[in-house]
């Protein structure tokens, strides 16, 4: 929840990047490639309406999840927030293998099965979630939700075979763009939805992501033409391939340690936000969705709209510590909120650590020569993957261990103290490296 362009709830990090970058040396495919310039527009318009649908799709169950694992699994809410969590180490998992094989084999056999495939994908898994009988039917719904989740990495592909270097980067950053516009309105209807029964909502995901598998298999052309594909090689498809960039360069290490602290801490939000909201506060699945609705908004107009300002006014610097003292103001806040006006308080207080990860990340990238910000950021969404499994992990099942009556006084917001712990260790961690690097004031 803390940050509407990186991972939302249960979302794919950043998949694209490495593969968008191995892709960025193409240009538009000539018509034997399939793609004509109409075309390609045709293209990517569907592959900006896939991203949108996509995160609609993801956002409407979100606040439906809890019920669904109570009602299937018969458990009380502390224990449905661990089961979460281990589901969501499932779907991680599953993403974190299958990114880098989903974008190698589109290397070898096209762009357009890759992505369709997916799509039909995540169609049939969002039914297999809403007529599940059994938790376990649940998991594999979340494992296959991961394994599609890789269409990410296949449309960031798409778009930089369809489109010429100068156009790019307004092409990414459409992308981005429905990504944060599908995940703010998608929790919002999905919490009008629930108010029907927590299966409704999955079922609407599947017919939305049915309905544009339809829709692409009649207007999507291929963009890549056989004569530019490569022969696959399990080697380039290892996802831990990713990390060796954080050896190879002087001074990345030490960032990325902050930066996967940071993901660390804040996946707190993605683990426990629903199941602290109904344990806490009584909140029903509509109430769920316009909480992550606002805190989208919010987060939408910080990061979008204030990062440039906040820089040119205080540097990258000072920026960041903004940035992550607001994270610590507000997940102790929500630890000690009583009431929902404070809850809303809290996240325009929280706001400004949206500006955390990107200009983090900008740091990174001056550290390291331009030939290899590909694959700088391809680590950097590595780290996130895996800081945020961790992370949704250990606040799930300290939720759960907290809450459970048998051992004292239940309290549903010991996770957010924790997680402000660990955002002032954060916090600590880079005014360290800060000093060491003669960073204060930029």
């Amino acid at each position: 929840m803390s940050r509407v362009s990186d991972a939302g709830p249960d979302f794919p990090a950043e998949p694209g990047a490495a593969a968008s970058a191995a892709a960025g040396s193409r240009g538009p495919s000539d018509p034997q490639g399939g793609a004509t310039t109409k075309a390609s527009r045709h293209g990517v318009v569907f592959v900006l309406v896939t991203v949108f649908l996509d995160m609609v799709g993801y956002g409407l169950i979100i606040p439906v999840l809890p019920a669904l694992i109570r009602e299937v699994g018969g458990l009380d809410i502390g224990r449905a927030a661990a089961m979460a969590g281990w589901m969501f180490a499932a779907f991680s998992v599953a993403h974190f293998l299958c990114a880098p094989l989903a974008g190698n084999l589109s290397d070898r056999f096209g762009r357009r099965p890759l992505l369709l495939l997916a799509i039909f994908g995540l169609g049939v898994d969002f039914l297999i979630s809403a007529w599940a009988p059994t938790l376990f039917w649940l998991f594999v719904g979340r494992i296959l939700t991961g394994v599609c989740g890789a269409s990410w990495v296949i449309a960031n592909a798409y778009i930089a075979d369809v489109t010429a270097p100068e156009e790019r980067a307004r092409a990414f950053g459409l992308m981005g763009a429905a990504f944060g516009l599908g995940f703010v309105i998608g929790p919002g209807i999905g919490g009008l939805l629930g108010e029907f029964g927590p299966r409704v909502p999955f079922l609407a995901a599947a017919a939305i992501s049915l309905l544009n598998f339809g829709y692409g298999w009649f207007v999507l052309r291929e963009s890549l033409a056989p004569e530019k594909r490569r022969p696959f090689e399990w080697r380039r498809a290892n996802p831990f391939g990713a990390f060796r960039v954080f050896r190879s360069y002087p001074g990345v290490l030490p960032m990325c340690l902050v930066l996967g602290l940071f993901f660390f801490s804040s996946s707190v939000y993605q683990a426990v936000w629903t199941f602290w909201g109904i344990a806490k506060f009584g909140w029903s699945e509509g109430m769920v969705g316009l909480t992550l609705t606002v805190f989208g908004l919010v987060m939408a107009g910080f990061q979008g709209g204030l990062t440039g300002l906040f820089t040119r006014r205080l540097g990258e610097h000072r920026t960041i510590l903004v940035g992550l003292v607001c994270a610590i103001v507000a997940a102790f806040g929500y630890g000690f909120a009583g009431g929902v006006v404070m809850v809303f308080a809290l996240m325009v207080v929280h706001g400004p650590e949206g500006f955390v990860h990107p200009l983090l990340s900008a740091a990174m990238t001056r550290r390291v020569p331009e030939d290899a910000q590909g694959e700088l950021q391809g680590g950097i969404s590595a780290i996130m993957s895996v800081a945020m499994l961790a992370g949704t992990l250990a606040f799930s099942q300290t939720f759960d261990f907290f809450w459970n009556t048998a051992r004292g006084q239940p309290s549903p917001d010991v996770a957010y103290w924790l997680a402000g712990a660990c955002l002032s260790a954060t916090l600590l961690l880079y005014l360290r490296l800060a000093r060491r690097d003669g960073g204060s004031g930029k």
